[in-house]
Order: C-alpha cells, then sequence, then structure tokens
C-alpha cells in the first residue's frame, strides 16, 4: 500500500462511477416520472454491450468503433420505446408490484432472446482506437481508455442538466417527477412524456453498457448484476435525482477502490480482508444512508399516486364451502404419495411446491396485510435452512429439535432487521430489505470456516425414519398446512385487524392507539419465523443448502408468487407458488429457453388477471353469487 496504488485504485472507482452513473441515471428518470420500478433495467444495459459488439464486427475496429456505440445506445433507447408502448401502457394504473412482475418477466425473455441471438460465450471487444495503450501515473500504468471513462461521466451528467433545466421538456420531465397526474392534468400528453422519458432511461443505461465494451466481457449475467448496483445509485442517490445518482455512484465505486487497495489488513490481532467486502460495500453504504437519512442523500418524499389501481378489499372470513374445498384439498395431498406410487419424483416435486407455498405465504402476510414490501425475504428463509443445517451438524442436535429451533434462528435474524426496516416505507423499505439479505448473503458465501463458503454445506439429511420421500413429504404436508393455518389465525385476530388498520391509514390507527411501528415489527417476526420453517424443511429436503438459498433471485421467486397468486387474498400466495413452481419445472424441462416462455406466461397473466390468478377467481365467483336486479314491473290500468 503506498500514494501511487491508492491514486490508482482512486482513478479506477472514478472510471467505474461513470458507467455506473449511467445505468443509475436511467433507472431514477424512469422511476421518478412512471413510478415504475424497473427490474428489466439490467437488462438494457446487458443488450446495449451486446449490440455494440455485433456493430464493431461489422463497421470494424477501426473509425466504426465510435458510431457502433452510439448506435448501439439509440438502439436500446428504441426497444425501450417499444417495450413501454406495447406492453406499460397498459399496465400504468395496475398496483405497482404488478409492474415489478411485468418488468421481471421481460427480464426473463430478454435473457432468453440474447441467448439465442448470441449464444452462451463471453463475448469480449476490441480495444477502442486511439485509447489502446496507457499513461504513467506515479511510475504506474493507467488505462488510457479508463481515463476517457473518467470524463464521460461529468460530461453525461452536465448535458442531462441543461436537459431537465433549460428545455420546456425537462421543465415538464421535473414537473412529472413531484406530480405526474398534476401535469396531465395541465393539457400535456402524458403517454408520449412517459415515453420518451423511457427511452432515454434505456438509451442511458445502453450507452453505459456499450462503453464497457472494451474491458469488460458479455455475458448472460450482467443484467441482474448490474440491476442490483442500479438499485443502490438510486435509492442513496434518492429517487428522481440525477445529481444524487452521480453522487452515489461516485461514493459506492470509491469505497470499493479504497477496499481493494486495503486488501489484507492486521486490526487488533484479527486478519480483515477489506478486498472481500466489495460483494457487499454498496449494500452496506445503501443501508447505512437509508437508516440516517430515508429518502436518500438529495431524495425527497415522493407525492402519493392518485392512480395506485383497485382499492384493496378487506380479508373477509372464509364461509362454509371454502373449509369444506380447503378439506377435500388437504385429502387429496394426503393421498398423492400413494396415488402416484409409480412416480417419485411427483413425490419430490410436490414438497418443493409445499415449501414454496410456505415461503410464499409468510411474505404475503407482510406484504398484504401489513402493506410493507420486501426485496430480501430470502433472508429469513435461508437463515432458517442454515439454522437447521448448522444445528444438526456443528451441535450434533437431533433433527426434530432442529425444525423447531432453526425458525428461531430467522426470527433472530428478522428481529434485527425489521428494527430498522419497519421505519421506512414504501421502495425505501424494500430496497432497505434487500441491503440486509445482501450482507446476510455476503457473510454467508465467504465464512468458509462456519457455512462452508459457496460450498455450502452437505450431508444434512433428516431423521431415520424419515428416510422415506413418502413419510417426509407427510411431514412436510403437516408443518406447511400448520404454517398456513397460524398465519391465517394472526391474521383474523385482533392483532391482524390492527395491522391492516396500521396499513390503510397510519394516522386514524395511531390516533385510536394503535402503535403501527411496533405492530409491524411484530409482524416482521413472525414472517420471518415461518419463512424460516420453510427453509429447514428445504434444508433436509434436499440434504444440502447453498448460499443461493438466500440470493435476490430467491427472493425474486418469492414476489413473483405473491403477485402471480395475488396478493389480496389468503390462498393467492399459496395458488401462486404452486403455480410458479410447477410452470418453472414443467417449461426448464421441455425446452432450452424455458425462461422466455416462462417470462411470457408470466406476461400473459399479468395482461388477463391484474389482481392475480387466486384474486381474479375471486372476483368471478363474486360475480357469480351476486344477484342481478330485478326490475319490478308495475300494472298501469287504463
Amino acid at each position: 500500500m503506498d500514494l501511487s496504488s491508492l491514486l490508482l485504485q482512486f482513478l479506477t472507482g472514478l472510471s467505474s462511477a461513470s458507467s455506473l452513473f449511467l445505468v443509475g441515471a436511467g433507472l431514477s428518470l424512469i422511476f421518478g416520472v412512471t413510478r415504475i420500478v424497473n427490474f428489466a433495467h439490467g437488462s438494457f444495459f446487458m443488450v446495449g454491450i451486446y449490440v455494440a459488439y455485433t456493430l464493431v464486427e461489422r463497421l470494424g475496429g477501426g473509425m466504426g468503433f465510435w458510431p457502433a456505440l452510439v448506435i448501439a445506445a439509440i438502439a436500446v433507447g428504441v426497444l425501450g420505446a417499444l417495450i413501454e408502448m406495447v406492453l406499460l401502457r397498459r399496465i400504468y394504473k395496475s398496483p405497482e408490484l404488478f409492474q415489478l412482475l411485468a418488468t421481471f418477466a421481460l427480464v426473463l425473455v430478454i435473457k432468453d432472446a440474447v441467448l439465442y441471438l448470441w449464444g452462451p460465450d463471453e463475448l469480449l471487444g476490441p480495444r477502442a482506437p486511439g485509447l489502446k495503450g496507457s499513461v504513467e501515473i506515479l511510475g504506474r500504468q493507467f488505462p488510457s481508455y479508463d481515463l476517457f471513462l473518467i470524463v464521460v461521466g461529468p460530461v453525461v451528467l452536465g448535458l442531462l442538466w441543461l436537459l431537465l433545466t433549460r428545455t420546456r421538456w425537462g421543465t415538464l420531465v421535473r414537473a412529472a417527477t413531484q406530480d405526474r397526474e398534476m401535469v396531465s392534468a395541465l393539457g400535456v400528453n402524458q403517454a408520449w412524456l412517459f415515453t420518451a422519458v423511457f427511452a432515454l432511461g434505456a438509451l442511458l443505461a445502453g450507452l453505459g453498457g456499450a462503453l464497457q465494451l472494451p474491458g469488460e466481457p458479455a455475458t448472460l449475467e450482467m443484467d441482474l448484476n448490474t440491476i442490483g448496483a442500479a438499485f443502490v445509485v438510486v435509492v442513496v442517490g434518492g429517487m428522481g435525482s440525477i445529481p444524487g445518482a452521480y453522487v452515489a455512484a461516485l461514493l459506492i465505486s470509491e469505497i470499493k477502490a479504497v477496499c481493494i487497495w486495503l486488501g489484507v489488513v492486521e486490526i487488533l490481532g484479527f486478519t480483515v480482508s477489506f478486498s472481500k467486502l466489495t460483494l457487499v460495500v454498496e449494500f452496506l453504504v445503501m443501508a447505512v444512508v437509508l437508516v440516517w437519512r430515508p429518502w436518500g442523500l438529495f431524495g425527497r418524499p415522493q407525492a402519493p399516486s392518485r392512480y395506485v389501481g383497485m382499492p384493496e378489499e378487506p380479508l373477509r372470513r372464509a364461509g362454509k364451502g371454502y373449509v369444506w374445498m380447503v378439506a377435500a384439498i388437504g385429502l387429496v395431498l394426503m393421498a398423492m404419495p400413494l396415488l402416484t406410487a409409480d412416480s417419485p419424483y411427483t413425490t419430490v416435486l410436490l414438497i418443493d411446491l409445499l415449501i414454496a407455498a410456505l415461503f410464499a405465504a409468510s411474505l404475503h402476510f407482510i406484504m398484504g396485510p401489513a402493506g410493507m414490501h420486501s426485496f430480501g425475504h430470502a433472508a429469513y428463509f435461508g437463515l432458517g435452512a442454515y439454522g437447521a443445517a448448522l444445528l444438526v451438524k456443528a451441535s450434533g442436535m437431533p433433527m426434530e429439535l432442529a425444525l423447531v429451533v432453526a425458525p428461531l434462528v430467522a426470527a433472530v435474524g428478522a428481529f434485527v432487521f425489521g428494527w430498522f426496516a419497519v421505519r421506512l416505507s414504501g421502495v425505501y423499505l424494500a430496497m432497505l430489505t434487500l441491503a440486509f439479505a445482501q450482507i446476510t448473503w455476503a457473510i454467508t458465501y465467504q465464512w468458509d470456516s462456519f457455512t462452508g463458503g459457496s460450498n455450502g454445506l452437505t450431508g444434512v439429511w433428516p431423521a431415520e425414519w424419515l428416510s422415506d420421500k413418502r413419510t417426509y413429504y407427510w411431514l412436510t404436508l403437516v408443518l406447511v398446512g400448520a404454517g398456513l393455518y397460524l398465519l391465517r389465525r394472526v391474521l383474523f385476530s385482533p392483532f391482524g385487524y390492527a395491522m391492516r388498520a396500521g396499513r390503510d391509514s397510519v394516522l386514524r390507527a395511531d390516533a385510536i392507539g394503535i402503535d403501527v411501528k411496533r405492530m409491524q415489527w411484530t409482524a416482521f417476526i413472525i414472517a420471518g419465523a415461518v419463512a424460516g420453517l420453510a427453509g429447514s424443511l428445504f434444508a433436509f429436503s434436499k440434504g444440502s443448502i447453498s448460499p443461493e438459498s438466500l440470493s435476490v433471485g430467491k427472493s425474486v421467486d418469492g414476489l413473483v408468487m405473491v403477485l402471480l397468486g395475488g396478493i389480496q387474498t389468503l390462498a393467492g400466495p399459496v395458488v401462486g407458488a404452486f403455480t410458479f413452481s410447477w410452470l418453472h419445472d414443467s417449461v426448464a424441462r421441455n425446452t432450452d429457453y424455458w425462461r422466455a416462455m416462462l417470462g411470457g406466461i408470466i406476461l400473459l397473466l399479468v395482461l388477463l388477471f391484474p389482481q392475480g390468478i387466486a384474486g381474479y377467481a375471486k372476483q368471478l365467483a363474486d360475480k357469480v353469487r351476486r344477484k342481478p336486479d330485478v326490475p319490478a314491473t308495475v300494472e298501469v290500468k287504463a
């Protein structure tokens, strides 16, 4: 560690900040105006670098290199405009979480489209003409292209500032960021404003990807890796703030650079590897900023939207017909291992479906009735799974007792994380839960001596009397049924009614003496414990556990299950979990491009059933039960 290496790391941080800023600025623009949390924004970044690679090959790596980057960015902008006009315009008045589900489906479709067009191999483009060499700084060589990237960030920031502050279009964008409905009421064509903003945001993401062509290979994993970092930049900087996005990108990139420069350091006799912190440093920064300043560094509270989809109906107690139906389904599930004795895989699949249903129901518990949107619910699933595995392997605890204790481990995690999370709301709460989940994942991924690191833990098998998969299935069915029944009882208890009152009106609930934050915290802990039970059942069903159980993908799967089934019904998460898991398994086994097919099915379901599958079924049943009004006939005598 010396001054020259620190300076070079500082410059590397400036270079990384420019690319990160381009993606974050586009996402911030889109969210600020349309209020859509665009999960597909990382896909635009990925498409940008792939399109740039093809154009450079076609136009040549000489004079055609720089035009190829610009054309690639414009092409991604056009793609964004088409997506906005064809799909997103149809769902602007749907609940925000269903818009998130639609953009997640786009991620699946775009990923397989890229796989089909460019194949699975990594693609590394040529070096930039005129910037292939390096310059000497304090006796060390620094790439010339990275110096160019350092300049790109401030230049784009300046151009965006001029566009947003010195043009009429920019004034409309800033006005829409504060109150988009009022802008529409003043006669502005809101549809085309949204399209233009979405196209500009996609163009910036595509430009960020194209500029990475000389220094980073194009891979199919770039979309999810990029969207995580972009979310952090937008939230830390403040939703809708372009200068905030640049400051956040700069802050995160420089902290990462310093961590790499520090490397491994001895502190008070302990060895600390700062270089490993680069996996999670952005989420640590986001967690600290949101706890300290809930709206981000340059953000401000968003004006509430006047169009938030259909109002959520209160949950109602089930009638006798519903109870009999549940009993019949339970009997069928009990008999399934016997009915499918010639297909052992069916039993394994049913175990996975039941665990997914319990996990989705625990997430629905805080999303629907409590109104808290979590993007990191997999943390409690993973804590339960790792808790069960470590209790059995490290302490020799019997498997039966581990199933009881492991959910308490997850509940402790929810106790700690929930204390911070319930102080926020909306997207900021969701992002803080994502930050905590990623921190938990990073610790698990890197703690080789305790959690097994990236390899996870193996040999986590159930007790001998549960070695038969059918017996384990019946145990899973009983525990999942008990977990679902517990959640239902809580929702229809005084606590559940008070929780929904706090969701619908915090001020009114507080006025009648309800401690809303304490209730939300308690709900967080209950949901975490139930998710931990699902995780512990998962660990023993597979015989092993890996860090993937805490990853962002697992949390997103839970969100998709809840939204696909419907957030306004208690049966929604169960229906969504069974539907999504079954579709995922069936489609993945029958086609190489299963993501695109699954994404297409999800898009179709979102457009046809904006309230979810179970929600649509409930509305249909209500219409059937409701008798039409028959007008009375009046006899008129002459």
